[in-house]
């Protein structure tokens, strides 16, 4: 075991456990403890790879309850390796309140990479990577997810999203809404795995696809979207406020806005103000 008291933030695989480092295992071989966000999950990893290193659970309900337990395991001289269900922690998953701790205890908190799904979906993606904005999980609920992709449709960088299969279709449904159909996207599925899909093109596009179900929706997805054109904007505001004149003369407000981003292009955020506007003339 180890007598160097740190807490080592382990990158595990995201589906190939080839891509568990050697620096990895060698880790969590020798720590004290293992804090995993599912014990059960990360037995399959620890027995493939040979490793009996305890282990205790820590995930986003009870990280606070277990927090000083661990802080004092590390104040004593222990070592301890923190992993998520997969990939890099405390990407879209828990671990930050214990390393906040420890480093405010004087603790030695050390990286050690490895996969994560947002930069290996990036990395493939086509999309401009030398500036990007990762945003996790959109809000469950659509009014407030709408919401959230209506604040980033001017965004000019990359954006990076996780998903779940049981809201993937409904969440690519409201992007295509605020970012509008012909925005460049990629769906990334299964990365690493035997079943890994990646399909890129309009936002539109993807989500018919996804809504079809022409590829199964198990797992969790990586959605990236192209950041808005800002010089594309402004040439195409006459003719937004042309169409939604047109629409909004026999459509609800609502509606007309929802043609229009289809017809358009432009984040719906906008088309709506636009809307608005020209309503209260």
């Amino acid at each position: 075991m180890s007598n160097t008291a740190a807490l080592y933030i382990v990158a595990t695989p995201i589906g190939n456990l080839e891509d568990l480092s050697p620096r990895a295992a060698r880790i969590l071989s020798s720590v004290n403890l293992i804090a995993a966000e599912d014990t059960r999950t990360s037995r399959k990893l620890l027995v493939h790879f040979g490793i009996g290193t305890p282990m205790i659970s820590l995930h986003e309900h009870n990280e606070r309850e277990q927090l000083s337990g661990l802080l004092a395991r590390l104040q004593q001289g222990q070592s301890i390796a923190l992993i998520s269900d997969a990939g890099t922690p405390l990407i879209s998953d828990p671990g930050y309140h214990l390393v906040r701790a420890a480093r405010a205890a004087g603790i030695a908190v050390v990286p050690v990479p490895g996969p994560c799904a947002a930069i290996t979906a990036l990395s493939v993606a086509g999309l401009p990577s030398d500036r990007f904005a990762f945003e996790g999980f959109p809000p469950a609920k659509s009014a407030a997810r709408r919401a959230c992709f209506g604040r980033l449709a001017a965004e000019p960088r990359t954006l990076i999203f996780y998903e779940s299969s049981h809201r993937i279709i409904d969440s690519l449904a409201d992007m295509t809404a605020e970012f509008g159909a012909a925005r460049e996207a990629m769906v990334a599925r299964e990365l690493t795995k035997k079943f890994e899909t990646l399909r890129a093109g309009p936002l539109g596009v993807l989500a018919d696809w996804i809504a079809r179900a022409e590829t199964p929706r198990q797992g969790e997805f990586v959605v990236l979207v192209h950041g808005a054109e800002a010089r594309a904007v402004a040439p195409a505001l006459p003719e937004a406020e042309r169409v939604l004149k047109l629409l909004t003369a026999e459509l609800p407000t609502s509606q007309a806005v929802d043609l229009a981003v289809g017809i358009t292009g432009l984040p719906r955020n906008t088309l709506y103000k636009l809307a608005l506007a020209h309503k209260s003339k």
